[in-house]
């Protein structure tokens, strides 16, 4: 089986059929005319492609149906909601229009809509009425690779530059997905309080710190990457209730990242 992801992005315009001139695919069209939310929709959908073609779906088609049909309905809510539209009722929305508008030989799996780089909001087959937030943080905090039970010179073999007795940082990105059914409001959780949980259980606790020495987490665990995504899931795991934590991406560097789901 296949997964194949179209990803558009757009402006909220109302009205904007009627946009003249050129388009800009790449960069983003409707074109943001004036002061409009910007927003970057991905539809994912599953199958077996054509033994022809080798096509699962022609993505022209995926073009059309999110800018003709959802940017329809998006305009709609926002038009009728203005800025209280909640992403969440937009996913909700969107999912039915969406299933019955692809291609017959494909199956719906994902829709995910990004309003801004370090934020989404999407909506997956296995569990169409739960809604997933995701949302990054950062951190910046120095540490010092070191196992007790090994010798200096075995873990300087091991860890090499990051055995470095005075230690070393990281610029550490946390990502935090959460998922549950929207409340009485239309949203999973306010994202004021989810920003707060976060802050005050991780980013607090280990932003600018040395955390083999400022903290009690890692006195006596060795703060690899593997083991903060572990460490910030234990943090989070009751604190965002009455959501469900679904999973923790640890970034050390742009090029090496832990997730962590709880098992």
């Amino acid at each position: 089986m296949i997964r194949l992801t179209r990803e558009v992005r757009c402006s909220i315009q109302p009205g904007f059929e009627n946009q003249g001139g050129g388009k800009n695919s790449w960069g983003g069209w409707p074109s943001p005319a004036g002061l409009a939310p910007y927003l970057l929709i991905r539809v994912t959908v599953s199958g077996e492609p054509n033994s022809a073609t080798g096509y699962l779906a022609d993505i022209k088609e995926f073009d059309r149906l999110i800018r003709d049909s959802l940017l329809q309905r998006i305009n709609a809510l926002y038009s009728r909601d203005g800025w209280s539209t909640s992403f969440e009722s937009v996913l909700i929305d969107l999912w039915g229009p969406v299933s019955a508008g692809i291609p017959v030989n494909t199956t719906l799996e994902v829709i995910e809509i990004k309003p801004t780089p370090f934020l989404s909001y999407s909506l997956h087959r296995e569990k169409a009425d739960m809604i997933h937030l995701t949302e990054q943080f950062e951190f910046s905090a120095s540490h010092r690779l070191h196992c007790p039970g090994l010798s200096d010179q075995e873990n300087k073999t091991l860890f090499g530059k990051c055995n470095n007795p005075s230690g070393h940082g990281h610029n550490y990105v946390v990502e935090v997905t959460v998922e549950g059914k929207p409340d009485s409001t239309g949203r999973l959780l306010a994202l004021p309080d989810l920003e707060q949980i976060v802050n005050r259980a991780v980013i607090d606790r280990f932003d600018h710190k040395h955390l083999n020495e400022d903290t009690v987490e890692f006195r006596s665990m060795n703060p690899t990457v593997e083991n903060i995504a572990r460490v910030t899931w234990d943090l989070l795991v009751n604190a965002v209730a009455p959501v469900t934590l679904r999973n923790v991406r640890i970034y050390e560097t742009p090029k090496t990242w832990a997730d962590y789901s709880g098992a």
